[in-house]
């Protein structure tokens, strides 16, 4: 009765152990998960900081190179050669290239981009200027792209080969041919000047656009049209990858309806490469929509920056680029580390 009493305790024990294995395994398997990630941020971040100390340099450098002189162009139209040195002396553009490389490189770590040649203003005060309407025609078109290109991309695949994905591919495709600019002077003449529906560009309404919505249309569906046909495709392909593939249709063997196959299963697998996707998007909405902000005068970091180009600002010009390029290094940093998370078997290429 003892042994059997014993033989009880020694299976109960053995059972207790066995349960609790697997446990002791999933936190081993959930802190080398965190480890991977730890390790993976860290590299993406020395990375980062490298291409950003990259991003400084090869500024200053084409900014140098650039035909012309600043001195010359505040000189007039005709430049007297004793004004001009005048002038660059003032401006201290005689000093040797790796001097003034020095200075401004120790102001940018201090948060001073430095001052405007032309209007002796500093040139954070033009970039806290032209921030505001770009980071509004950004936040509209990402609150519109993601629901939309989702919506798409879920739709096609769910109708893959049959009219509706036919339909939204050839739309999506049509679409994404046609530029920005060409898109945009086609509907500012047909929807502003001869529907009258809307404004054709934000002259008179200064930077206060959210006050004026109607403002903001036009420019907002220009920026979406492209995006949302790429995204669209993206989620579209990706879904039906996994839709493809065995675990799904093992999960169908086994009765799950399609709408848990569809979202609790290929969705995800498509999350992945649409989180870099939108993380592009995103860096090209606010440093890359010069032809757009021209198009319907918007005063954002793209007028800003043709400005600065036309009157040869060499300043404000550099400090617009240091941080076009910051934000495209700290976007695609977010953007691996989603993908990672999403994706930690496949993992993401540092």
């Amino acid at each position: 009765m003892t042994d059997l009493k014993g033989g009880g305790a020694v299976s109960t024990c053995r059972s207790a152990a066995g349960r609790d294995q697997p446990r002791r395994r999933g936190s081993r398997t959930s802190s080398a998960a965190s480890g991977g990630l730890r390790s993976f941020v860290a590299r993406r971040l020395i990375l980062g900081l490298a291409q950003t100390v990259a991003v400084v340099l090869l500024v200053f450098t084409l900014t140098e190179a650039l035909p012309g002189d600043a001195a010359v162009a505040l000189a007039g139209d005709q430049p007297d050669p004793a004004r001009i040195a005048a002038i660059r002396e003032t401006l201290e553009l005689d000093r040797p290239a790796y001097a003034r490389l020095a200075d401004w490189a120790t102001g940018l770590l201090h948060g001073d981009f430095g001052t405007s040649l032309t209007s002796g203003r500093p040139v954070a005060h033009y970039i806290a200027d032209g921030f505001g309407p770009s980071l509004l025609l950004a936040a509209l078109t990402v609150a519109l792209l993601v629901p939309l290109g989702f919506g798409l991309g879920v739709l096609a695949a769910h109708h893959e080969g049959r009219l509706v994905d036919r339909l939204v591919s050839s739309v999506t495709l049509a679409v994404y041919a046609v530029p920005e600019f060409a898109l945009g002077v086609l509907l500012v003449t047909v929807v502003a000047l001869r529907l009258a529906w809307l404004p054709p560009t934000a002259v008179g309404y200064g930077t206060d656009l959210l006050g004026h919505p109607a403002v903001l249309v036009l420019p907002v569906l220009v920026l979406l049209s492209r995006p949302v046909c790429s995204l669209s495709r993206l989620v579209r392909a990706g879904m039906v990858d996994a839709l493809a593939s065995p675990y799904a249709a093992h999960a169908r063997r086994y009765g799950v309806s399609g709408a848990r196959v569809r979202y609790a299963h290929a969705l995800p697998g498509a999350l992945a490469p649409a989180a870099q996707q939108l993380a592009r998007t995103v860096d090209w909405l606010l440093c890359g929509v010069i032809v757009v902000e021209a198009l319907f005068v918007i005063p954002g970091l793209g007028t800003v920056l043709l400005n600065a180009v036309a009157e040869r600002d060499v300043p404000v010009v550099q400090g617009l680029a240091v941080v076009f390029g910051v934000l495209t290094v700290v976007l695609n940093l977010g953007a691996d580390v989603v993908a990672y998370r999403l994706t930690p078997r496949a993992g993401v290429a540092a």
